[in-house]
């Protein structure tokens, strides 16, 4: 879904920046919700207000909605259909093959720092040991845990960065008196 919206909102439409997908981005995944409607009321805002946010939300709502409204009746019937089986594991590696599509689209607009490769890497182990074993355990609180290491490493760099701003300005000051 990213990739689509980066796509259509970005480089086609540019009713968004990068910069902005980004942080969109980053805002959805911790908030409630499919990152398609927090995105869509996000983009509906900028562009058209209060109700634009609504109107491009109910789009992307009602579509799906609907069709899994239409789904759930049949549901039983329908998922005993050995295409369909085989169609469903077929969506499972496209939608694999976007998240990574996506995922590397981000990689590459992020500023790269070795705090960043430690995260990534140990998300990654630990994702595949809990599918490994079998083991219940959300992958919001990966995220919650990668944006915490994240932000003490920020506040630790912005207060050192604030010292050494600090200590120069004083030192300034002593060379013009």
């Amino acid at each position: 879904m990213i990739s689509l919206i980066q796509k259509t909102f970005v480089e086609k439409r540019k009713f968004i920046t990068d910069d902005e997908l980004l942080s969109i981005t980053a805002i959805a995944e911790s908030t409630p919700g499919v990152i398609a409607v927090n995105t869509a009321t996000y983009i509906g805002y900028k562009v058209a207000g209060f109700f634009g946010s609504l109107f491009s939300t109910i789009g992307v709502v009602l579509p799906s909605f609907i069709i899994i409204l239409i789904i759930s009746y049949f549901y039983d019937a329908f998922i005993e259909i050995k295409l369909i089986q085989y169609l469903i594991s077929g969506l499972a590696v496209g939608v694999t093959y976007l998240l990574f599509r996506a995922g590397f689209k981000v990689y590459k607009t992020y500023e790269k720092n070795w705090l960043g490769y430690i995260i990534i890497a140990l998300s990654f182990v630990a994702i595949l040991l809990f599918k490994i074993f079998n083991i219940n355990f959300s992958s919001i609180y990966i995220i919650l845990i990668g944006g915490a290491l994240f932000l003490i490493h920020y506040l630790l760099t912005y207060k050192n960065n604030v010292k050494e701003e600090t200590i120069e300005e004083k030192e300034e000051q002593n060379d013009l008196s």
